[in-house]
């Protein structure tokens, strides 16, 4: 489809995909990429390490050009309008974006800055923001103190001060223990219910996608091969399958979470993952 030749979306549909595709050299990431997201939901993008999921995410956030194809993000084109897309999206990458020698006022305030947040109106949405968080006890607490679920709970703060129309998490629990895991969930559900936030979220971690998710697609060598309710696919298999099982059974292959804890913190704090 040419861009020229798109129709302006309803004002249900968050994300579209058109014909997205995304290469590096002779690898194809992104490969034909078509989809739609609505309004108010949470999307989880799901697939192994090198599945194209983070090529996804960055291309729909204007941090990456598409090779063909375009898409557009809360209405607007991402390649004629990025900076719109820009102004009505939130990003949380992989990476560690938080500062560790700031405290969490200091790192939202950085980022109310950069939002272009008018000064009278930035402690209120800070304290909005930590008290949604549930941080506003260690606002004056250096980062490097929090815990990994804090930190990326302030992260998420971060992200939501403008109170954009679109969050996008890329994987938003990789590296944390099950208490933070189940933590980060929660502010994404509320987050959701009291904002009515779109959230577009990748992981490979299958009880997330199925807990939190209206929609998942699974996404195998840079195409998606199964999309739906996490309940509709599981019934595909059976009654007892989880998501899991249906991820096999569409690929062949299962999500292989390689290492322990201490590995994905590692992973989840000083290295980037480039698919």
């Amino acid at each position: 489809m040419k861009t020229e030749d798109m129709q302006q979306p309803t004002k249900a549909v968050a994300i579209e995909t058109f014909e997205l595709n995304r290469r590096f050299g002779s690898l194809v990431a992104v490969d034909n990429l078509n989809l739609r997201v609505s309004l108010g939901t949470v999307f989880g993008l799901l697939g192994t390490n090198g599945a194209g999921k983070s090529t996804t995410i960055k291309m729909l956030t204007t941090l990456l050009p598409a090779s063909t194809g375009t898409a557009r993000v809360a209405g607007f084109d991402i390649i004629r309008q990025p900076q719109e897309v820009r102004r009505n999206i939130g990003y949380v990458s992989q990476m560690l974006s938080a500062d560790g020698q700031l405290t969490g006022y200091e790192n939202l305030l950085i980022s109310a800055k950069l939002y272009g947040i008018p000064r009278m109106e930035r402690e209120k949405c800070i304290r909005q923001a930590l008290d949604f968080m549930e941080l506003s006890r260690v606002a004056s607490t250096l980062v490097s103190h929090y815990s990994g679920g804090m930190i990326r709970r302030l992260e998420i703060a971060q992200s939501m001060l403008h109170r954009p129309a679109i969050l996008f998490l890329d994987e938003p629990t990789v590296g944390l223990d099950p208490v933070a895991k189940h933590s980060v969930w929660q502010r994404i559900r509320y987050l959701r219910q009291e904002y009515g936030t779109t959230i577009f979220m990748t992981t490979h971690d299958m009880e997330e996608a199925d807990k939190l998710c209206d929609h998942v697609a699974f996404m195998h060598h840079g195409s998606i091969v199964a999309l739906d309710s996490p309940l509709k696919l599981r019934n595909t298999i059976g009654p007892e399958a989880t998501l899991d099982d249906v991820f096999i059974h569409c690929t062949g292959t299962s999500i292989d979470e390689r290492g322990n804890y201490r590995d994905a913190a590692r992973t989840r704090h000083t290295a980037e993952r480039v698919e």
